[in-house]
């Protein structure tokens, strides 16, 4: 009976993705739903930006294992990063009218930074993406007993199919059930599970001490590791096209803004239910701890449940990966066609341009699969793409909106400097945490560049009002 309330699930998830694809006419509908999104839409988008396989699965599993400060970076730092877009950038970034976040390079810097922003930003979202795929391989295989690279690769033509035809616009309707679903599913399974674990002031009194210390201990690299923490989807996500999508496809400035805090406060309050179900999972099934932990409330859920409880819960589990994976998908995919391929033909119509990022989305669905079929730890691919972008393209991007000597040449140095560093540290394991030094890195060149190279070597004169 579950599995077929899955397969429908999936069968009703690719339809209304088809479906979408009526509304799609040019470019704008495709990468942003032609700007026409309403409030809860909106906020459905931005809330499932990420609420996937690591806030419910990763999560939960790191959760159990070091209490509340090894979930710093997600949930906590995501909303971070939700209620900072509403705040610093979601009104200078929707004036601008763009369509994808590297044209925000082009108009601020130059044509040379719209590039580079784009070669160091598409790579970023395969790790996301595997991420994603991984979690809902790893899923499938325990429902269904199929191999987790054939349930990779099943995964992966489903959500390539609704988002291939339906772009920002199936990403978007798709969020919004799907959210309903995650909201529902969630709260279901967290109240079933409440009565048997003598509620939550016993299961609190039972931790060990220090389980939900929210602060780091006086050791400086701890207190770094603390902060990298924050940073990582806090301010790592914030320079990214699956964000940027989401809130140019809001109606209008204010609701944008309204649904970037809207986000933030979900995120905050849903985020917290997989990690009370992963403890109350603990107390009453202790076995599932030695197996993988990562699908500790899977296994849960078809221990203590019936039919409809697993229903609810599989259903909200598959609604947040796959909301995930189809905007995590066609956010490098509006890159690749817009600011990697469009400038080098300046004839290419908008028909032919919607072509070419719609087989975009293909070949970066096709090197995530890759990725996943080789790399299967949720957490720490997700964490790996949120640095990439931190390292290279936060330092430009703030710097370009609220420093008016910011040029194309600290820019250029910004993202060069700060990915090497970065790629260095991993490298070398450092004890201080590379992604940290490599950001350090990036301000310091980029000030430094635009101070001692003022529109000299790679600039030309903004065209943006500063």
């Amino acid at each position: 009976m579950l599995l077929v309330f899955i397969g429908l699930y999936f069968l009703l998830t690719l339809g209304v993705g088809l479906w979408s694809a009526r509304l799609v006419k040019n470019t704008a509908d495709f990468a942003v739903a032609g700007r026409r999104l309403p409030l809860p839409m909106a906020a459905s988008a931005l809330f499932a930006t990420w609420f996937g396989s690591e806030t419910i699965l990763g999560s939960s599993s790191v959760f159990i294992e070091e209490g509340v400060i090894g979930v710093i970076e997600d949930p906590f730092g995501a909303a971070l990063c939700l209620f900072l877009v509403g705040i610093l950038f979601v009104r200078p970034l929707y004036r601008l009218n763009l369509l994808t976040f590297s044209d925000y390079f082009r108009i601020r810097y130059n044509r040379l930074t719209e590039l580079m922003s784009a070669i160091f930003m598409v790579p970023s979202y395969f790790g996301w993406i595997a991420a994603q795929l991984v979690a809902l391989a790893l899923v499938l295989n325990s429902l269904t007993g199929l191999s987790t690279s054939t349930a990779i690769i099943c995964c992966t033509i489903i959500v390539l199919l609704y988002t291939y035809f339906g772009g920002m616009w199936a990403v978007s309707i798709t969020d919004f059930i799907q959210t309903i679903i995650i909201i529902l599913g969630l709260i279901f399974l967290a109240i079933s599970l409440y009565d048997e674990v003598g509620g939550l002031s016993t299961l609190i009194t039972e931790q060990k001490p220090d389980f939900f210390r929210a602060w780091p201990r006086g050791n400086i690299i701890d207190i770094l590791l603390y902060v990298n923490a924050w940073m990582t989807i806090g301010l790592g996500s914030i320079p990214q096209q699956d964000v940027f999508q989401r809130v140019m496809a809001a109606k209008s400035e204010k609701i944008s803004v309204q649904a970037s805090f809207t986000a933030s406060a979900m995120y905050l309050v849903i985020g917290l239910i997989p990690l009370f179900i992963g403890l109350a999972g603990v107390k009453l099934y202790p076995d599932l701890l030695s197996g993988d932990t990562q699908l500790l409330i899977p296994g849960v859920v078809l221990r203590h449940g019936g039919v409809m409880l697993q229903v609810f819960f599989f259903g909200a589990l598959l609604s947040a990966i796959l909301s995930t994976t189809s905007g995590a998908i066609l956010a490098p995919a509006t890159i690749i066609g817009e600011n990697v391929i469009k400038p080098f033909f300046k004839n290419m119509t908008d028909k032919q341009l919607l072509l070419v990022m719609r087989l975009s989305v293909i070949i970066v669905a096709m090197a995530a699969t890759l990725l996943a079929l080789w790399r299967q730890n949720i957490y720490e691919l997700v964490a790996e793409s949120s640095a990439f972008s931190l390292v290279s393209l936060f330092a430009p991007f703030f710097l370009g909106l609220y420093w008016k000597k910011a040029n194309a040449t600290g820019a250029t140095l910004s993202m060069i400097i700060g990915m090497i560093t970065w790629l260095v540290g991993t490298t070398e394991a450092w004890e201080v945490p590379p992604m940290l030094v490599g950001f350090a890195a990036s301000i310091a060149a980029h000030v430094i560049g635009s101070l001692i190279f003022p529109g000299t070597l790679f600039d030309r004169p903004s065209t943006t009002q500063e």
